[in-house]
């Protein structure tokens, strides 16, 4: 049985576990929305999938599932922390307006909001949606992709971090150099990931 503590301390642990934060973005006709998340991963390589989880009751999931299920994913920059604090905030204003202080072009796939100086851009066709306990599961097939350039930025901890990424020294990329050191830290740090983003 699980009890109350034992609860806490394990949603406490799973905070650990550092993810890139993106914007969601959808747009048909003059019906608009976004949505920060810090839960997308790459789900398939080929096809080329995606996946993130959304909020019961989320208006973004809504829409995609009604109107026509393509929407973009814009992967952050550090530089962008503002951009996911505004695109999480309940108050800020609904549809296009809520774009009206942000820099986009259309992505040429989805019609939906690509921000301008993200790290990368993502045209989506949504390919499954799944109640997942308090949230939804939303499976997405990348139809069309926008690279760029910069430094990640990253939810920990429930704090949003400039991701610099410092590539470590081949020595200390080995699961055994934590033992060879005496270093509890070298060893998880030193272990490649993979980054991929509530309402």
């Amino acid at each position: 049985m699980i009890t109350e503590e034992t609860a806490t301390r394990s949603r406490v642990a799973l905070r650990k576990l550092a993810s890139g934060v993106a914007v969601l973005t959808f747009r048909d006709g003059d019906r608009a929305h976004a949505a920060t998340v810090s839960s997308v991963a790459a789900v398939s390589r080929d096809p080329l999938l995606l996946g993130t989880s959304l909020r019961r009751g989320s208006l973004f999931a809504d829409l995609v599932r009604e109107a026509g299920a393509r929407f973009a994913v814009n992967i952050l920059g550090a530089h962008q922390a503002a951009l996911a604090s505004w695109f999480a905030d309940p108050d800020r204003p609904r549809g296009l307006a809520q774009f009206d202080c942000v820099a986009w072009t259309p992505d040429p796939y989805s019609g939906a909001p690509l921000i301008d100086g993200s790290l990368a851009g993502l045209g989506c066709g949504l390919r499954s949606h799944t109640p997942a306990g308090d949230h939804h599961l939303l499976v997405a097939e990348v139809f069309a992709g926008v690279p760029g350039e910069g430094v990640p930025l990253l939810s920990y901890a429930g704090q949003l971090h400039d991701g610099t990424l410092r590539s470590l020294p081949e020595r200390q990329a080995h699961p055994d150099s934590a033992r060879r050191t005496g270093s509890a830290e070298e060893g998880p740090a030193a272990m490649p990931t993979v980054t991929g983003a509530p309402r």
